[in-house]
């Protein structure tokens, strides 16, 4: 990390530089990834979803604690009439005329092993009677020192002890997939630095071809004097030449969206000069630990998991849909007086017990029909975990293997491309004196020009490759150590 932070330091300050003095800013592949990680929209995405997913996970977490709250009203005054009815059935209207204020504290904790809530309150109500009878004291307090409540179902749904169970994972999933969105960054940098880098490359292949076709056109038309090639020749070369210049245009062209690709994805202003990575990482990938690694780092294991617990709850909140039965319970103790003081002596005891059933009589096998679907989509459910299982493994295996031949594939390209320079030169010098045929040298340009798109192809591959595998097994083969983050720190 302190190397990291160290090479940051240093690329902002030569980047300042590169925009001030209009020179092009050269970065290595590491220096690449780095600043699409520091500063890329790519990036600032996946840190919004984390820090997203992170209040999620703190809010279930809360949701587990004793939540504590306080409800007052302001003074109230109610002045108005309202119905009453006398004894003998008759009504008439009456007069209130007070002022109320009351307030209450409360304490409530859920009891995740049974789905229940338990509370805890106390209230203070003052009321003053501003008409009528004025010989009594007109202020009437009435007090709840302590009221304990106790609201338990007892056949349904524990939903907190399901979210218990699923909370957890769905947060490990997101940290998981911050890491892999991460390293996806970093093969999205790969993937521009590199068209960027072929996009020069082929610039300059076409330049030196260019030059080369306007030396040998030269000659050509020199040798045509003395007789020793024919007009049509002559004319090869100048087509070649022609060609060369409107290749160049080309090259240039793709060179420039290229160059605002990588620029607009890393947010720089200056232009960028990708230096070619001379080393890769020399390692060997053995696929059963590539897969062990895969399972135990990466988010489809917690998705795995997470997808049949929600699958088990669906079947389980259906179930418990078919009858509702809830216990409710308080005990406490109440007091009332003219004065608040003594409205907390002589306190009187408060109990409640009351249990609420609702059973369907008839409901035409609707809730029994509910069941059934969510079992048959639990077995759906399960059927595509299996399958999305298969298809990660085969791609996992596919996708080390290329990595394992891509270092031989590499070397090829390499020896390859030296070849061919090699060759296309003897080539040059060998039809300057007159015993080559322009088709044969143009064979040998084009072999040239193939053959170092090829090499930087391949090593655009192996890196590719190598990327690939840490975002899917979040682990760093190079140093052999997982690949992780302080997700406390980042969030914040």
């Amino acid at each position: 990390m302190k190397r990291k932070t160290i090479c940051s330091i240093a690329l902002w300050g030569y980047m300042g530089c590169a925009i001030a003095t209009g020179h092009p800013l050269q970065l290595t592949l590491d220096e690449c990834i780095l600043l699409a990680r520091r500063q890329s929209v790519d990036a600032a995405v996946a840190l919004g979803e984390l820090k997203s997913a992170y209040w999620e996970w703190r809010s279930h977490k809360a949701d587990l604690l004793p939540e504590v709250s306080l409800t007052t009203n302001t003074p109230t005054y109610n002045k108005r009439y309202s119905t009453y009815q006398r004894e003998d059935g008759t009504h008439s209207y009456v007069r209130n005329d007070y002022m109320e204020l009351d307030g209450t504290l409360h304490v409530s904790q859920k009891i995740w092993p049974t789905g229940g809530t338990l509370s805890v309150e106390s209230s203070l109500n003052w009321l003053r009677q501003m008409s009528g009878d004025t010989s009594g004291n007109r202020n009437q307090f009435m007090s709840i020192p302590i009221a304990l409540t106790l609201s338990q179902p007892l056949f349904g749904v524990n939903t907190v002890k399901w979210n218990r169970r699923i909370e957890p994972l769905r947060y490990k999933e997101a940290k998981a997939t911050f890491l892999t969105e991460t390293e996806e960054v970093a093969m999205r940098a790969i993937s521009l630095f590199f068209q960027l880098l072929l996009a020069n490359e082929n610039v300059r292949i076409v330049e030196q071809n260019l030059q080369n076709a306007e030396k040998l056109y030269e000659v050509a038309q020199a040798k045509r004097q003395m007789g020793s090639i024919s007009q049509n020749d002559v004319l090869q070369m100048r087509l070649q030449m022609l060609n060369a210049q409107s290749a160049l245009t080309h090259a240039e062209s793709t060179q420039k969206a290229q160059m605002f690709a990588l620029k607009a994805f890393l947010d720089v202003e200056a232009d960028i000069e990708p230096v070619e990575p001379q080393e890769v990482p020399q390692v060997e990938l053995l696929y059963d630990e590539v897969l062990a690694k895969a399972l135990e780092n990466n988010a489809l294991a917690s998705t795995l998991r997470r997808r049949q617990l929600q699958a088990d709850y669906a079947v389980a909140a259906a179930k418990g849909n078919l009858r509702s039965v809830t216990l409710y319970a308080q005990v406490g103790y109440t007091g009332t007086a003219s004065r608040m003081g003594e409205a907390y002596r002589d306190l009187l005891s408060k109990e409640v017990v009351q249990v609420g059933v609702s059973l369907p009589l008839l409901d035409w096998g609707k809730r029994r029909g509910q069941v059934k679907v969510a079992e048959s989509n639990r077995e759906i459910v399960q059927g595509q975990l299996r399958q999305q299982s298969q298809e990660f493994s085969q791609n996992l295996f596919i996708l080390t293997q290329q990595f394992n031949h891509q270092r031989q594939q590499l070397r090829i390209a390499e020896e390859a491309d030296a070849i061919a320079q090699q060759r296309y030169h003897t080539n040059v010098e060998t039809f300057k004196i007159g015993t080559l045929s322009t088709l044969e040298l143009s064979d040998a340009q084009t072999a040239k020009d193939e053959a170092r798109q090829n090499r930087i192809s391949q090593l655009f591959n192996y890196w590719y490759y190598y990327y690939q595998l840490r975002s899917i097994t979040l682990w760093d083969f190079e140093h052999n150590r997982p690949i992780d983050a302080d997700f406390e720190k980042i969030v914040k």
